[in-house]
C-alpha cells in the first residue's frame, strides 16, 4: 500500500509497455484515465504510432524523455525484459498490472531500488485514492 501511495504521488511520467490503440483494450482505458488525470504517457508498442495523442515508441530505450514508472500490460512471461530494461534506464517504479506476476523480476526491481507493484491494476487503485 505504500509503494501504490508513493507511486500515484510521485510518478507522474508513465511509459505504458504494450499501450494499444484499440478503446476496447484494458491498456488503452486505463492510459487514458491516468492521462486525464494529469499523469503523462509514453506509449511503448512498436505495432503503433500514435495513441492516445502521443507518439508511439517500440521501446522504453527509445523513448526520447524520461519516465518515472514503467507501467506493463503484457504476458507475465515477457514482463521480466521490461523490468530489467527499466532498471538499466533509471526508472523509479514498475507497475506489473493484473494478471502480470513475475516475482523473480520484481524482486530484481526492488533490489535495485525501484517501487514494484504487481498484479493490481493502476486505474483501480487510483480510483480507491480520489
Amino acid at each position: 500500500p505504500e509503494a501504490i501511495k508513493r507511486i500515484l504521488d510521485e510518478c507522474k511520467t508513465i511509459a505504458v509497455v504494450g499501450l494499444s490503440s484499440n478503446p476496447l483494450r484494458p491498456s488503452f482505458g486505463v492510459a487514458r484515465y491516468m492521462q486525464q488525470r494529469g499523469y503523462r504517457i509514453i506509449p511503448i508498442n512498436p505495432n503503433e504510432t500514435e495513441v492516445l495523442g502521443e507518439r508511439a515508441y517500440a521501446s522504453l530505450a527509445d523513448a526520447p524523455e524520461k519516465f518515472d514508472l514503467v507501467d506493463i500490460f503484457r504476458r507475465s512471461e515477457e514482463a521480466a525484459a521490461h523490468v530489467d530494461e527499466a532498471i538499466r534506464l533509471g526508472g523509479r517504479a514498475v507497475w506489473l498490472q493484473e494478471g502480470v506476476i513475475d516475482e523473480d523480476a520484481a524482486a530484481r526491481a526492488l533490489e535495485a531500488g525501484l517501487m514494484v507493484v504487481m498484479d493490481r491494476c493502476i486505474l483501480k487503485e487510483h480510483m480507491r485514492r480520489s
